[in-house]
C-alpha cells in the first residue's frame, strides 16, 4: 500500500526525496485523522490516497518548496565537509574594522559578544542593563553591520 501512496506522491512532485517525506508526513497526517474517515464516503485508500495527494499539493505550493526547487542539494553542488578551524577569528573578515562604524552602545555589545567571549547574559551583567536590551543592540548591530557590507 505504501508503494501505491508513493507512485502517487511521486507523480504530484516529480522528485523521489521530496515525495519519501510528503509520504512519511502523509502516513502520520492519516495516523492522526483516521477518525474523520467515514466509511460511506469511500474505500479506506481512497480517503489515504486523497489525504497524500492533498498534502503533496499543499507542500508545492508552500513557498519554501519553491525557493528550495532552484537550489541544488549540498550533496550535488560539489560542496566538500572541511573541520571548522579550531579558533574562531573575526579579524581576519574585518569585522573589527566594521565594528568601528556601529554606534557606541552596539559597539560596546559587539566588543563584548563576539571579541570577548561573552554571552548575552553575561554581557548585560558587566554593563548592567537588561538581557532584552543586549539582545535588541546585538540585532540593531547585525542589521547594521549587514548594511555596511552591501
Amino acid at each position: 500500500m505504501n508503494i501505491r501512496l508513493l507512485t502517487v506522491i511521486r507523480r504530484v512532485v516529480r522528485d523521489e526525496a521530496l515525495a519519501q517525506d510528503l509520504l512519511q508526513e502523509g502516513l502520520l497526517k492519516i495516523w492522526l485523522n483516521v477518525a474523520s474517515y467515514e466509511v460511506d464516503r469511500g474505500r479506506l485508500f481512497t480517503w489515504m490516497v486523497r489525504v497524500c495527494c492533498n498534502h503533496a499539493i499543499d507542500a508545492m505550493r508552500n513557498p519554501r518548496y519553491r525557493f528550495h526547487r532552484g537550489q541544488p542539494s549540498l550533496e550535488a553542488s560539489g560542496v566538500h565537509w572541511r573541520p571548522a578551524p579550531i579558533e574562531f577569528n573575526p579579524d581576519h573578515i574585518g569585522v573589527r574594522e566594521l565594528a568601528l562604524q556601529l554606534k557606541p552602545k552596539q559597539r560596546e555589545v559587539v566588543e563584548l559578544l563576539y571579541f570577548g567571549d561573552r554571552t548575552q547574559a553575561e554581557a548585560a551583567e558587566e554593563l548592567g542593563i537588561p538581557l532584552a536590551t543586549v539582545k535588541t543592540r546585538a540585532r540593531a548591530a547585525l542589521a547594521a553591520l549587514v548594511g555596511f557590507t552591501r
